[in-house]
């Protein structure tokens, strides 16, 4: 099983990020899958970093072995979705990228991977491209996204990444956060949704 992720996948977070340059492929890296965290576990801030962040995200399930996969097929390979959150100690990623080198650190260190509880795509609506999400924090609104407004599409993303590698079931794919992330601190409480229904509820320790 593995964790595929998108980054800068909406407009606004890539702006927020400083990000000029026109993206014409989805911006992919991977999270092993030491870094899952599930089941309302609690996040432990880990001691090498002094700004981990949050990142909400469209997070889909694959469910059928695949590659070289044709945009117009790719629905079939997915038939659950939740939300999550792409903790990245940004700290170490900014100094990683100072020195052009790999920050795979800065997102795949353990636990860095919240996963919320799964939903079949038909009980939100059946379209992944047309689904509401948002992250609060201690009761309030932090983030809030829609994936109507992904750079590249779902299918677009499964189409491009089974060029490269066989998707298999049980794999992940965090599909990009929207503005607003931010950091965060211990005895916060943070809590995923999509559309209202609650799924994915823990704590920061």
């Amino acid at each position: 099983m593995k964790i595929l992720a998108v980054g800068m996948n909406y407009a606004l977070h890539k702006a927020e990020l400083g990000h000029t340059e026109e993206i014409t492929e989805p911006v992919l890296f991977l999270k092993p899958d030491s870094s899952i965290l599930k089941n309302g576990s609690p996040f432990f801030l880990p001691d090498f970093s002094s700004d981990v962040q949050y990142e909400a995200e469209l997070v889909v399930r694959i469910c059928r072995l695949g590659r070289h996969i044709a945009p117009k097929f790719a629905h079939r390979y997915y038939d659950a979705v939740t939300v999550g959150i792409d903790f990245t100690a940004r700290d170490l990623q900014r100094k990683l990228r100072e020195k052009s080198l790999p920050w795979l650190l800065s997102k795949g260190f353990d636990a860095s991977a919240a996963v919320g509880d799964f939903v079949p795509l038909d009980e939100v609506g059946g379209d992944v491209q047309k689904i509401d999400f948002h992250l609060d924090i201690d009761g309030h609104t932090v983030q809030h996204g829609d994936t109507s407004q992904m750079l590249f599409t779902v299918d677009e993303i499964i189409a491009y990444v089974s060029k490269f590698m066989t998707l298999k079931i049980g794999d992940l794919l965090f599909t990009g956060t929207p503005a607003g992330v931010g950091p965060v601190s211990v005895d916060q409480h943070l809590q995923g949704f999509l559309g209202e229904r609650n799924v994915l509820d823990f704590y920061i320790r």
